[in-house]
């Protein structure tokens, strides 16, 4: 291994010491397990960034790989795939221990969860006995099964095991599927063998088996009907047994020949013989994959821990586009399905993936990119439109006959933002120049549906976000205005990258008038907000949303009269503590748990934070983006969930929990809004505006993608000036912020005299609204001007920092602390009231 990768080992096991005294986001106990069990072997020691943490039985988790998945509860419980076959469900274990006449439920033993890259353990305590349930999904094309779990166990005396699970051996949706299998038990001599599933047609079965066991329950035919559990029970001897691991094996046939108990026999044996093979193919690739992809260097341990978590929930659902094939392509989440075959989202969005790409792009996983483009022109329409949905059995029905593969309207106009977001960082011209007779069917299509009039694209070919509106169904949203303005832009520059010069100027001037009308027929001069749609003759949808937040999104547009509407996205009608609601909670139809009408989506948090980065609100800015990254601890360890409650920190029943436009919500706030990165390496030249908090000193960007090269750059702050460095000379950096220049290579960027600063943290489960919300901030001439709401009669506190010697601060607002580490508190009383109240703060200097 090289040395690159033990570093990245060690530090990554620092930060996990440090998370390990933190608390659980959203309610959990962060209080550690009273009697820690012995670590795994070494074998089994994860790549990096566990996270260990007492079980919450009803929790989920995932382990999720190219080629199956285990999905369960912290209590242990699972199903498992092999896509696209749901195998089995409900696997649960039972003990009986030698001279103890107790029946013993294992799950509900279930202690200790420890979540790692490469695998995730439930460890099960008993004053008998320890069980420890490993489980990984391997990466490696060769390992031959899409999920493996082992269990390792301890044991003060002899005790019988038993394993009980649900066969199903049912296709994901929406194919359809055999009747239930017909369970036989193979004996492979002394009593042990394995179950072969049998399906109605011959040329398809799985088999399972965990070595050394024997049947359980074995109703013979004579038996009346009834739905009986299949078993493996397993003779643990502690004396003799200590040092073993017991893998539950799985094979899957496809043929007739494969499907044979000789072929299924062999294929179970081979399997077996590569188990420790498996787990250190998948450990390998988890160092490898961190030691190549962009990381942050920040004070924060736990946001530099979720940021690479989430670029390690986006590679994890990376799935084959079909049973064999080499092609992998973005599914949009996973989480247990219960009694159906819907198991979250886990398929193909093109939305979910091209929103999910300026993440990937930016940490430098571009053949992720290449793959998941190249995937989505492959399904392009013959008209260019890009697919919304594919299912993974999409080639077991009539796909094109249902109304769901081109469903919505927005992923057009993504994918040629995408593509272009891909050579602005990659400087990839040979990539886009193969794919380009795709892209300009897609810029075709956009250009050419426009039933309005109004010269910009509109929902008359599918929904641009919402699938279903009280008010009506709406003609234009501004959701899908602002991407064609937006996708006009990219277009212009792929199509000057390619030498098609004329449909630049074209698509150049396109964005122009795009820009333009939006403005005239959007902005509610009366509210000082946008609206959420254009009807034509039937005027605008006034509801108060977010969705105007995607115009900043590309970095190149943004609306012209916005600094009101952020201030009400900042504010308790829009903003919850763990995130931004679609539409504000005084809107007639709002419902907090409608999933179009009142629900929070990480999603809306992450576009809302870029925006207010880019737009000049950094506090609140950060606030979203904190918000995201805690979320990386509440619910499927290390992944960000699909949707939340508008009313209570919970997350809503059905939410997909390792959602992948969720976890990309906290790469891309971090990169293109708190350090403010706009690449482009076609000429060598990297924009950076950073917005860091006000207490920190420092920070770098480890491996920053930038062509066929990766960069480091480093932050200091130097008294006025934030100092940048990359250690490239190649690159020139230059930075938006006014005042800001190159000097000997050191980017020196101005900072303001005074800045506050804020601290994020989720609140319990179950809890509402009550944190203080930063509506606006403004500096004029030796002030600081904060605008602030919390609620009425409450003391809230922020911190300060003075960039300058003596600069004698002064404030009639609030109460300033004495110095201390280069900062100061600032305790501010809201006035009274019922709910949340207003206060404006002036710093002076």
């Amino acid at each position: 291994m090289r040395r690159e990768n033990w570093r990245l080992e060690a530090r990554f096991r620092s930060v996990a010491a440090v998370l390990a005294g933190l608390g659980v986001s959203c309610g959990a106990s962060g209080a550690q397990v009273p009697f820690r069990n012995a670590s795994p072997p070494p074998s089994a020691q994860a790549a990096g960034l566990p996270i260990v943490r007492p079980a919450l039985v009803e929790m989920p988790f995932s382990v999720v790989g190219p080629r199956g998945a285990i999905l369960g509860r912290q209590d242990g419980s699972y199903e498992l795939w092999q896509f696209p076959w749901k195998i089995l469900s409900g696997m649960k274990m039972s003990v009986r221990m030698q001279d103890y006449p107790v029946p013993i439920d294992v799950n509900e033993h279930a202690a200790e969860i420890d979540v790692e890259p490469d695998h995730t353990t439930i460890t099960y305590s008993h004053a008998n006995f320890t069980i420890r349930q490993i489980m990984l999904a391997p990466k490696a094309s060769d390992a031959g099964t899409g999920a493996v779990v082992l269990y390792e166990m301890q044991a003060i005396r002899p005790m019988t095991v038993t394993f009980s699970f649900d066969p199903v051996m049912q296709r994901m949706w929406p194919a359809d599927s055999p009747p239930p299998p017909s369970p036989e038990w193979v004996r492979n001599g002394g009593g042990s063998g394995f179950y072969i599933l049998h399906l109605a047609f011959p040329d398809q079965a799985a088999a399972l088996a965990i070595p050394g066991s024997e049947p359980g329950i074995l109703p013979p035919y004579q038996e009346r009907p009834t739905a009986w559990p299949l078993q493996f029970v397993l003779h643990f001897d502690p004396q003799q047994d200590a040092d073993k691991a017991y893998p539950l094996l799985l094979a899957f046939a496809d043929s007739t020949a494969a499907a044979t108990k000789e072929s299924l026999r062999q294929s179970l044996s081979d399997l077996e013989s590569r188990i420790a093979a498996i787990r250190e193919q998948n450990r390998a690739y988890y160092v490898d994959f961190l030691a190549q992809h962009a990381a942050i260097e920040t004070p924060d341990a736990r946001l530099n821990a979720a940021f690479s978590w989430a670029e390690i929930a986006i590679d994890q659902l990376r799935v084959q586009t079909a049973p064999g094939a080499k092609d992998e392509a973005l599914t949009a989440g996973f989480v247990g399905s219960g009694d159906v075959t819907r198991p979250g989202f886990g398929w193909f969005f093109g939305r979910d993936a091209l929103w999910s790409l300026y993440a990937v792009n930016s940490y430098g996983a571009f053949e992720t990119t290449r793959a998941e483009i190249s995937f989505l022109l492959k399904h392009q329409r013959a008209d260019g439109k890009i697919m919304h949905e594919r299912s993974q059995t999409a080639d077991l029905v009539p796909w094109a006959t249902l109304p769901y593969e081109f469903a919505a309207a927005d992923s057009t106009p993504l994918l040629l933002m995408a593509a272009n977001d891909y050579l602005k960082i990659g400087g990839d011209r040979g990539f886009i120049t193969s794919i380009w007779p795709g892209l300009e069917r897609a810029w075709n299509f956009e250009t050419t549906h426009d039933t309005g009039g109004d010269g910009i694209y509109d929902n008359s070919q599918g929904t641009g976000w919402v699938e279903s509106w009280v008010p009506k169904m709406p003609h234009q949203e501004i959701y899908l205005a602002a991407l064609d303005e937006q996708a006009s832009l990219a277009f212009a520059d792929l199509a000057r990258a390619t030498g098609h010069n004329d449909l630049a100027d074209e698509a150049q001037q396109r964005a122009a008038r795009i820009a333009r009308t939006i403005e005239t027929e959007y902005y509610l001069p009366d509210t000082q907000r946008y609206a959420f749609s254009w009807n034509g003759s039937d005027g605008v949808d006034r509801t108060e949303s977010i969705f105007p937040a995607v115009a900043w999104w590309d970095g190149t547009y943004g609306l012209e009269r916005a600094d009101p509407m952020m201030g009400r996205w900042a504010d308790g009608h829009i903003s919850t503590d763990w995130g931004t609601r679609i539409i504000s909670d005084q809107t007639s139809f709002y419902d907090p748990i409608s999933y179009h009408q009142g629900t929070v989506w990480p999603l809306y948090t992450g576009w809302v934070s870029v925006a207010e980065y880019r737009a000049g609100h950094d506090l609140s800015g950060y606030a979203h983006l904190m918000q995201n990254t805690n979320l990386t601890w509440a619910q499927d360890l290390g992944d960000v969930t699909e949707l939340l409650s508008g009313r209570f920190c919970q997350v809503l029943g059905r939410s997909t929990a390792h959602q992948l436009w969720s976890s990309a919500m906290v790469i891309s706030p971090v990169l293109r809004g708190m350090f403010g990165l706009e690449w482009n390496a076609a000429e060598s030249a990297l924009t950076i505006s950073p917005h860091l908090p006000a207490a920190w000193n420092q920070a770098a960007i480890r491996r920053l993608p930038f062509g066929s090269r990766t960069v480091d750059l480093t932050f200091q702050r130097e008294g006025r000036e934030m100092l940048v460095q990359a250690n490239d000379p190649g690159i020139h950096l230059a930075s938006r912020i006014p005042g800001a220049a190159t000097r000997n290579g050191v980017l020196h960027i101005p900072l303001p005299a005074v800045e506050a600063g804020i601290t994020e943290q989720l609140p319990e489960y179950g809890a509402e609204t009550n944190q203080m919300k930063v509506l606006e901030e403004k500096y004029g001439d030796r002030e600081l001007n904060l605008r602030l709401s919390a609620p009425g009669g409450t003391m809230q506190m922020l911190s300060i920092r003075e960039n300058g010697p003596a600069l004698k601060l002064v404030t009639q607002d609030g109460e300033l602390g004495s110095a201390e580490g280069g900062l100061r508190t600032l305790q501010v009383r809201f006035p009274d009231g019922d709910g949340y109240t207003e206060k404006s703060v002036t710093l002076r200097w």
